[in-house]
């Protein structure tokens, strides 16, 4: 087909470079958006409905959602070209339509003065068009974080799957399901005792019915995982709403209200399509029976869920016998560290190691608040930068001590794989405590996620990336497993693909952890302009100033590979000052090495980090800036005593 050029106002479209400009100036525009406002100049003055963009930019595709990435798009467009939904100059909605190229636009193809005047809201000659609008819904208004998060989720995961040119080996697989599998979430339980300090207690609630509904019958349900609900905390969004953005078919919403002797729970199950509440309960419990309300609940849903797949079993309730006063003090102490825990901060991490640590201290045979203890040492250290040697010790030993109790919790099998494969290099057994843990709770979205970093690693991208979008499928607001998804194509070296996944993050957030390897992924591409342009806005936009030796670091790996040895050389011995101050690590070390040329030091900084333990080494055998290392024997020597030379 030829290649077209379209002209409206002053913008000019090129269909075969796929770029658009705006008089001489070039202007930057997602290929998604792109492709949407191809189609709708090509139809230009005729309705397009989101039902024929959806198809056309994203054909087929089940592991995308088009919905959320055309609204994107459109948003995009808009703000490119400066135009207005209210007051539309180029795109006007439609309402309850789709979507109309507005105003006059020209088009040439490559056969020279073969214009057409196509059709326009404002007048004009007439092409003759055929294609019927179809009705559909108005484009819903959103809160605006959803719609951002949704659409770097979105991105991320169609850059694997739309018109791509890398070879389709490298495409993730959707994972098999069985027909009759649905999709449900728990909303956060609404905390009714009028106190903002027990919000702990109702998020607590909340996480604990997706794990049990999660473990309860995987084959036929999947759950959302806790991030992604926690986005509709305190919402006013309608469900059917809620029900489209994580791609859902059941919603499960309640409230929590306690007392000091009582607990009050209501709950009700509503099926997205029909807007019905096909079940709905209220309990009156004992605090110390909590743990029983929550396994009746998990049961009736299930009963109710399968009842309407037709495929009803019998019983499905649990009884859990009624806690001890000391049992239910461990249990609300786990809650609260699982609350500071979930904010991913170090401070969250102190305080939930205190709570956890008061939860075995009042039962010690509580297995959650082992395992709860295990993951908050493992994180802290990555978070603190603190030596391996003090925290993973104690990780190692809460992991296995959950282990003892409780060999059938998911939570403790993953908190081992993760120390298994950053801290002993044990890969296979890393692996083996993975697996078992999704085995026993496939719809543990962290589980998929960290398994998908482990067999980055190991060089298994494409399992990776199976793994990678089970857990966005899992947790499809989450903005870690996007990134690291994002960085599983930067480690195998699909540079554009982990570009646009992490432009995607980081509009979103520009301070959110790892974001910042666009950076990286600039420089491997070559796009040294764009990779200086991208440090310095990081840089203002984290607010990290205070962590000056990973700046001066990352700042000697850039000037470095993008040929200012000058620059390089100022940076490096900015970090030399800041390590007098502050703890830097043996890779941030390593890193500014290679950026100043000194592969010699480089190499000597990750000797450090394996005597070390540092979880730095595990990206030794994919890392593309250790490439320059690759020959050395030194180096290759190093891959051999991490194991990672196989």
């Amino acid at each position: 087909m030829p290649a077209h050029i379209y002209r409206f106002g002053p913008f000019l479209l090129r269909t075969r470079t796929r770029e658009l400009f705006r008089d001489d100036t070039k202007l930057k525009l997602r290929p998604q958006a792109l492709q949407v406002l191809t189609v709708l100049l090509a139809r230009a003055g005729d309705c397009v409905t989101r039902e024929e963009l959806q198809e056309q930019v994203w054909p087929g595709n089940k592991l995308v959602d088009a919905e959320h990435g055309l609204n994107t798009a459109i948003k995009e467009l808009r703000a490119c070209l400066g135009d207005s939904a209210s007051k539309p100059r180029y795109i006007e909605t439609l309402p309850k339509l789709g979507y109309r190229a507005f105003g006059p636009v020209g088009e040439t193809t490559d056969a020279p003065g073969d214009v057409k005047h196509l059709t326009t809201a404002s007048g004009g000659p007439a092409l003759d068009t055929t294609r019927t609008a179809v009705a559909l819904t108005s484009e819903t208004s959103r809160r605006w974080i959803v719609s951002l998060v949704l659409g770097a989720v979105v991105i991320a995961a169609s850059l694997a799957l739309v018109k791509s040119p890398w070879p389709r080996a490298h495409l993730p697989e959707q994972v098999p399901q069985s027909p009759a599998r649905v999709m449900l979430a728990v909303l956060p339980f609404e905390n009714l005792t009028g106190d903002a300090a027990q919000d702990y207690f109702s998020d607590g609630f909340t996480e604990e019915m997706i794990s049990q509904l999660g473990r309860l019958d995987p084959q036929q349900f999947g759950v959302i995982a806790r991030t992604s609900v926690m986005h509709y905390k305190h919402t006013a969004e309608k469900m059917d709403q809620i029900g489209r953005e994580l791609r859902v078919q059941h919603i499960l919403e309640g409230s929590v209200r306690r007392d000091a002797g009582g607990i009050r729970i209501n709950a009700q199950l509503i099926e997205v399509s029909s807007q019905s509440r096909v079940w709905s309960r209220e309990y009156n419990r004992e605090t110390t029976n909590l743990l029983g309300v929550q396994a009746e609940i998990a049961g009736e849903i299930a009963n109710e869920i399968q009842a309407s797949l037709g495929t009803a079993k019998s019983g499905g309730t649990t009884n859990k016998p009624a806690l001890t006063r000391q049992e239910y003090q461990a249990y609300d102490a786990y809650l609260k560290g699982l609350y500071f825990w979930n904010q991913r901060t170090l401070p969250g991490f102190q305080q939930a190691i205190r709570y956890f640590q008061e939860a075995v201290a009042k039962d010690p045979e509580y297995a959650p608040a082992y395992a709860g203890l295990a993951n908050s040492y493992s994180l802290l250290t990555a978070y603190s930068a603190a030596p391996a040697s003090e925290y993973v010790p104690k990780a190692r030993a809460a992991a296995q001590r959950a282990l003892q109790i409780d060999d059938t919790l998911p939570e403790a099998h993953v908190a081992l794989a993760l120390i298994l494969a950053n801290y002993d290099w044990d890969w296979a057994g890393s692996e083996s405590e993975y697996r078992r843990g999704i085995q026993l709770n496939p719809n543990y979205a962290t589980a998929h996620h960290w398994f998908a970093e482990l067999l980055t690693w190991l060089g298994r991208f494409d399992e990776a990336l199976d793994e990678s979008e089970t857990a966005r499928r899992l947790d499809p607001l989450s903005l870690v497993i996007a990134t690291d998804r994002a960085a599983i194509f930067y480690y195998s070296r699909q540079y554009d693909r982990a570009i646009e996944g992490f432009r995607a993050v980081e509009e979103m957030d520009p301070t959110f952890p790892r974001v910042h390897m666009l950076i990286y992924s600039y420089l491997e591409r070559g796009r040294f302009q764009d990779a200086l342009a991208d440090l310095e806005a990081w840089i203002r936009a984290s607010g990290i100033s205070g962590d000056a030796g990973w700046v001066a670091a990352t700042q000697a790996y850039v000037y470095g590979r993008s040929g200012h040895a000058d620059r390089a050389h100022d940076a490096l011995r900015a970090l030399e000052r800041a390590g007098k101050t502050q703890r830097v690590t043996s890779g941030a070390w390593a890193l500014a090495n290679l950026g100043a040329g000194d592969k010699d030091a480089a190499i000597g900084w990750l000797e450090k980090a394996y005597a070390e333990h540092a979880p730095s080494t595990t990206a030794l055998k994919v890392d593309p800036a250790c490439d320059p290392l690759r020959s050395d024997t030194r180096f290759q020597e190093l891959l051999r005593r991490t194991r990672l030379d196989r």
